[in-house]
């Protein structure tokens, strides 16, 4: 029987209240697949800095290291928001998505037909949507050099970020959305500010060229500003989408829309693959993503996605996606409900 270590962070607020669920869907499909879990918790974030002083601290890094796989939370809160930006809670993922290399964002909103009237929009415009999301997560403003803050003697100050792209990181992105392309309807929408930024020229060249080496795959290029509006207004139009750093934050989180609410939306962060091709990989907290992409379970993943859709069909819900007339649960009922369709 194999056994996976899971390195378990459940950080922050509503971190710490979802992630013991994904713990709980993990155990119960391992049963049934022939897998056990090892499971380890850490600090991370506010509650790291509440503890250690830091928001990553060196023992949570090193547990991360030799993970199969990281379940993550969430990070931050008022109570830390006054801190100095390199000190802030939300500096702890940043800085573990850097060390851990993982340079691949993939945010899947899928449109459940069940939950189509959660969205604000209309019926006509969200049916059907099914899109791909995936973003480039170590390079860009976020991390560029030179960034800060410096004053003046007459009293201003000037604040620096600083967009950088080196080819390189272009490519690795790249070619995973291709490759995640080819496994879905095989159209590729690469997002960019060509017109305006130098950065983004570099960014549709290179994605043009890698596009040369799929040519099985529709490869179309879409300014940021005119992606926002589609997305809202046709977003069928889309199958994967990728894109850089800030791109990708900005528009993964519109897409949450489609779906109904932000909480509908699995998020995966995958390095380079390591042994046996594994992708080492950080999952918010999502226990079907972490098996398709980190364990190459696809069948026990499949077991977890089809539960959370009987579970929805049933007409539960949590808060955030409940509409009149729906049976209105918590975070823990609506693991007990998952988790009773598994065992089941």
């Amino acid at each position: 029987m194999a056994t996976h270590k899971i390195a378990v962070l459940p950080g922050d607020g509503i971190g710490q209240e979802v992630t013991p669920e994904a713990v709980r869907v993990l155990r119960a499909v391992g049963k049934g697949a022939g897998a056990t879990f090892e499971f380890e918790e850490a600090l991370i974030g506010g509650a790291a800095i509440d503890a250690a002083g830091t928001p990553l601290p060196s023992e949570t890094l090193a547990l991360c290291r030799n993970a199969d796989a990281i379940l993550f939370g969430a990070v931050g809160g008022p109570k830390w928001d006054a801190l100095p930006q390199e000190q802030r809670a939300e500096r702890g993922l940043l800085a573990l998505r850097k060390e851990l290399d993982l340079y691949a964002n993939l945010r899947p909103a899928l449109c459940f037909p069940m939950l189509i009237d959660a969205s604000p929009l209309k019926r006509s415009v969200v049916e059907g949507t099914d899109i791909m999301v995936i973003r480039e997560l170590t390079g860009g403003l976020y991390f560029g050099e030179p960034r800060g803050r410096e004053s003046f003697a007459d009293g201003g100050e000037r604040a620096i970020n600083t967009m950088v792209y080196t080819t390189r990181e272009i490519e690795r992105v790249t070619r995973v959305a291709f490759e995640v392309a080819r496994k879905r309807r095989r159209r590729l929408a690469s997002v960019d500010k060509a017109n305006v930024l130098v950065v983004s020229q570099l960014w549709r060249e290179v994605v043009t060229r890698i596009g040369k080496d799929y040519p099985d795959v529709a490869l179309e290029h879409v300014l940021v500003d005119n992606c926002a509006m589609a997305l809202v207004h046709k977003p069928t139009h889309f199958d994967t989408i990728v894109t850089e750093n800030t791109f990708g934050d900005i528009l993964s989180d519109e897409a949450a829309i489609l779906a109904g609410s932000m909480g509908m939306l699995p998020s995966a962060s995958l390095g380079p693959a390591g042994a046996g091709g594994r992708n080492v990989g950080l999952y918010e907290p999502v226990a079907g993503l972490l098996l398709r992409y980190s364990l190459n379970m696809t069948e026990a993943a499949g077991r977890i996605e089809g539960a959370v859709q009987r579970v929805l069909e049933q007409g539960r819900r949590t808060g955030d996606i409940a509409r009149p007339g729906d049976k209105v649960l918590g975070t823990r009922e609506m693991g007990d409900h998952v988790v009773h369709e598994l065992e089941g």
